[in-house]
């Protein structure tokens, strides 16, 4: 009997996601648990399981898609009729009393490509689909109506729209609900840190013997947390409707990583109990997951406070946006002689 697998409640109030890549197609052995999709929430890239052993009959979502909780994803059988996803790209053929006639075949692509076609007069029945399975991309549609790449012209000229989806739509959020949210009191100062760099230089040295990348970031999230410790103030959230502070007595800190699709800001939990180079190798798998977007939801919450490092892009100084619902932000900025 055919099952129909639906979008699962992911939580964190996540209510949809994208179809970003399918790690299957029709036809395929799938086993339970194993990973046949990617949905990009608003928070990240989740990787979701397959609830059953079976065959994958059909793919109801394509990629780029966006899905609802309880959306049917795909259809898994326990076996597939004779002939049946074996030769996808096989001729469908139909018949009737007049003879033979040749089955249209389903053109596969996004809503938002099916509208640029649209938007350019490019008929996409007419466009072969150089993506996964034959799916048409922006980049077929493009190319079909001669290669133009000014999509779009206001009074002035060219220009670009991009959608505010997913992580980037989050990241706008937030923001905005802290900026309406907190009062921000900016305070800036310098700090001699000729003894740290001293420090640094030479554990730097064993941290390479062990593989570890050794940054001045571990040294001052070990310096917040002593901090907060001793103002714990500094370590709690709001909670608007009881009109109370809540004060953590657990030191998570956020720290705000660059990727290519906007600032994530993966957590290291119980800073407290964790050595200078523990925090060193944390820091660094944190960092090539978040720009690998392969962070996990729980990686991505239960901050106490954050950290914002501006000063490896070489500022100096700046105004970092709180991490709502944190109370409060450090940015650093670049050292110099």
């Amino acid at each position: 009997m055919p099952f129909d697998f639906v979008l699962p409640d992911l939580g964190e109030g996540i209510t949809e996601g994208e179809i970003r890549r399918w790690l299957v197609k029709e036809g395929d052995a799938v086993n339970e648990h194993q990973t046949i999709l990617e949905v990009e929430t608003d928070k990240a890239v989740v990787e979701v399981p397959s609830p059953k052993k079976g065959f994958v009959q059909k793919i109801r979502k394509l990629e780029g898609e966006i899905a609802k909780v309880g959306d049917v994803l795909l259809t898994i059988v326990e076996k597939l009729d004779v002939g049946e996803g074996l030769v996808p790209s096989q001729e469908k053929k139909s018949f009737g009393v007049v003879g033979r006639l040749p089955e249209a075949e389903e053109v596969l692509a996004t809503p938002a490509v099916r509208n640029l076609a649209k938007r350019l007069s490019v008929d996409i029945e007419k466009i072969k689909g150089t993506g996964p399975a034959g799916r048409i991309t922006e980049d077929d549609v493009v190319k079909a109506s001669g290669g133009a790449k000014e999509l779009f012209k206001d009074q002035y000229g060219s220009i670009e729209r991009v959608p505010i989806k997913g992580v980037r739509r989050s990241i706008a959020k937030n923001l905005l609900a802290s900026m309406r949210t907190a009062a921000f009191v900016t305070g800036m100062d310098d700090a001699d840190v000729s003894g740290l760099w001293k420090l640094r230089e030479k554990e730097k040295k064993v941290a390479l013997k062990k593989e570890i990348k050794l940054t001045f970031l571990p040294f001052f999230m070990k310096a917040v947390q002593h901090a907060i410790k001793e103002h714990p103030m500094l370590n709690a959230s709001v909670d608007e409707q009881s009109e109370e502070v809540i004060v953590k007595k657990y030191y998570n800190i956020g720290v705000a990583v660059d990727t290519s699709e906007g600032l994530m800001v993966p957590v290291v939990k119980d800073v407290d109990k964790k050595t200078i180079l523990e925090l060193a190798k944390e820091l660094q798998e944190l960092s090539v997951k978040a720009k690998d977007r392969k962070l996990k939801l729980e990686e991505l919450k239960g901050s106490t406070f954050t950290i914002s490092n501006f000063g490896s892009f070489g500022g100096t100084y700046a105004t970092p946006i709180i991490n709502y619902p944190d109370v409060a932000i450090l940015g650093t900025g670049k050292i110099s002689d």
